[in-house]
């Protein structure tokens, strides 16, 4: 045992160090005084000063996105840990790994309204995974370990430390856990072997069959053993936005992503299936559509690590409740004893099917000389896509016209906010996505109005020289918002309109380059001097005020009920 007796705020550290962590993000405040001091004093852990607590804890999920590992954030007591909140909620519907250190007051004055302070335990209790208040010293290092071990195994998602100035002052001998055993938490890995070779027996006798694949398989990394089931079973796959990446656009078999803004094919493929294979994903209502019409004809084999996500919104015929990683290796191992062959007639027949709905395409509308913004995200991604950059999103129409327009052959590429559609995440998320990928230029793609809720990090990423470029997309609208009041609200476009700074003045009285594009040609240019500077770059692409997103289901309806064009809501 180390005799040697160190303080709370030091026991953190050196608990981080154990779990590998080399870089956090935060914002200091009073009772966390302690915490920063012992980060000065050390050279271990690397710490990125953000601009706004939110922006802490979406870059510590940018970070654990890329990196696989979990994100670190750390704020102080009450506003700080406050702001946090969105974030939590963002990483936990998209099951995001990271830890949140929040100071608090004394443990003396907590419950008396001291200054600043707020039940942050009480507060997070239903957007973290699991959450702490450490009241003794010589319980935070074993604190530490369960809180990494929770927001990394399962369903993986953010666990909240709450740790009182007087903890973190006070001392004691360092004794860091091997192992951890938390009764009731004891996470499911292997699937049934019975479900798994019945789910195999299953596909095979389907007719017209496709995968869902979800963000679970990003978690679990099981992208290569997806690819080789799907490709061995000559089975299509569709993604949620979520999955993007896990399944290679490249191939002839990836029909793309399915849901609200998804692709015709890609929807009507689950809609007229007789199998849907659903891998990590919790059938939102984004891309179910109404529910009581969804794939009516088809079985649901679910694999989920999460059991409360299994039967909870689409009933599962034969339900898997395992880590994706190990069901699909182990259905590779049946598949590769089953002596199945697949009928080949069938598989054509369904193909032809398929390559019909292929062939539809959405009508784009042209209404004014300004720049449309398809054109504007197609040629970012012709011109980056040998880099294969990561690209980060706001939330909004771009983030749809991204996901729709971009190609990702690989999990990790796509960072975006899925079941909270966060504004403002994008940016910071960008942030950590640069330091968990040094060298590398992030995209990311946003509107005027997202990218002005965490705009100010734009300082942030001048001081640690990060190489974030912002492409705007600037139609002087929320747009997403306005679609919506254009088609369904009677053109009532109530508090949709809204103005901007000049983003490339902005951009300079930061430190950064700022650059406008108002003409197709001088798109390229600009990407190119974007992507020479060393530093972070703000693109202001003066966009079409009213272009519409489509495919688009709208709200409750079905998914095979997919509009291509206005045309089709008149």
């Amino acid at each position: 045992m180390d005799k040697v007796m160190y303080s709370g705020a030091q026991i953190l550290l050196k608990s981080l160090q154990q779990e590998g962590v080399e870089e956090v993000f935060g914002y200091p405040g009073g009772v966390v005084l302690p915490l920063y001091d012992a980060l000065y004093l050390q050279d271990d852990i690397k710490h990125y000063l953000v601009r706004h607590e939110q922006a802490a804890i979406h870059a510590a999920e940018g970070y654990a996105r890329v990196s696989g590992k979990a994100g670190v954030a750390i704020v102080t007591s009450g506003p700080g840990a406050c702001n946090t909140i969105t974030g939590l909620a963002n990483a936990y519907y998209d099951g995001t790994p990271l830890i949140l250190i929040t100071g608090q007051v004394n443990s003396k004055l907590i419950g008396q309204d001291a200054f600043q302070e707020a039940d942050i335990v009480g507060i997070t209790r239903s957007c973290c995974k699991h959450n702490y208040l450490v009241k003794d010293v010589r319980d935070l290092a074993r604190v530490i370990k369960e809180a990494f071990y929770i927001a990394t195994t399962g369903k993986k998602g953010p666990v909240v430390v709450d740790i009182p100035v007087d903890v973190f002052n006070a001392k004691c001998n360092f004794v860091y856990p091997k192992n951890v055993e938390l009764v009731g938490y004891n996470p499911t890995y292997k699937g049934h072997p019975l479900q798994i070779q019945r789910a195999l027996k299953t596909l095979f006798e389907a007719k017209r069959p496709v995968i869902i694949s979800g963000g679970g398989v990003v978690a679990s990394n099981a992208s290569r053993e997806l690819k080789e089931l799907a490709t061995r079973l000559s089975i299509p796959v569709v993604h949620t936005l979520m999955g993007a990446g896990t399944y290679p656009d490249n191939l002839e078999t990836s029909l793309g992503m399915m849901g609200m803004h998804g692709s015709y094919c890609a929807n009507l493929t689950v809609a007229n299936s007789d199998c849907i294979f659903a891998i990590g994903t919790r059938f939102s209502d984004r891309i179910t559509g109404c529910l009581k019409r969804f794939a009516r004809d088809a079985q649901v084999i679910h694999i989920d690590i999460d059991p409360c996500s299994i039967s909870k919104n689409v009933k599962a015929s034969i339900p898997i409740v395992g880590d994706i990683h190990y069901v699909l290796t182990e259905m590779l191992k049946y598949l590769e004893k089953s002596g199945h062959k697949i009928n080949e007639e069938q598989k054509n027949k369904w193909f032809n099917e398929i390559q019909e709905w292929k062939n539809k395409s959405v009508i784009t509308e042209k209404k004014s000389e300004k720049l449309s913004a398809l054109t504007v995200l197609k040629t970012i991604h012709e011109y980056t896509k040998n880099d294969e950059p990561i690209v980060s999103t706001e939330v909004g129409q771009h983030q749809m016209w991204t996901a729709q327009n971009f190609k990702f052959n690989e999990p990790r590429k796509l960072i975006t906010s899925g079941g909270l559609g966060t504004m403002g995440f994008g940016f910071p998320a960008a942030m950590g996505a640069a330091v968990a990928k040094k060298g590398s230029y992030i995209l990311n793609i946003a509107g005027d109005g997202s990218i002005q809720m965490n705009i100010q990090e734009l300082m942030t990423c001048v001081d640690y020289k990060f190489k974030v470029i912002n492409c705007i997309i600037n139609n002087g609208y929320l747009g997403m918002v306005r679609q919506w009041q254009e088609k369904i609200y009677d053109k009532h476009y109530s508090q949709t309109k809204i103005s901007s700074p000049d983003f490339v003045k902005l951009a300079q009285s930061y430190g950064a380059l700022g650059l406008r594009v108002e003409k197709e040609e001088d798109i390229i240019p600009a990407l190119q001097q974007a992507i020479e500077y060393d530093g972070p770059v703000m693109i202001d692409f003066v966009c079409e005020n009213c272009e519409m997103v489509y495919p688009w289901v709208l709200a409750g309806k079905p998914i095979d009920n997919v509009l291509l064009s206005g045309e089709d809501l008149k």
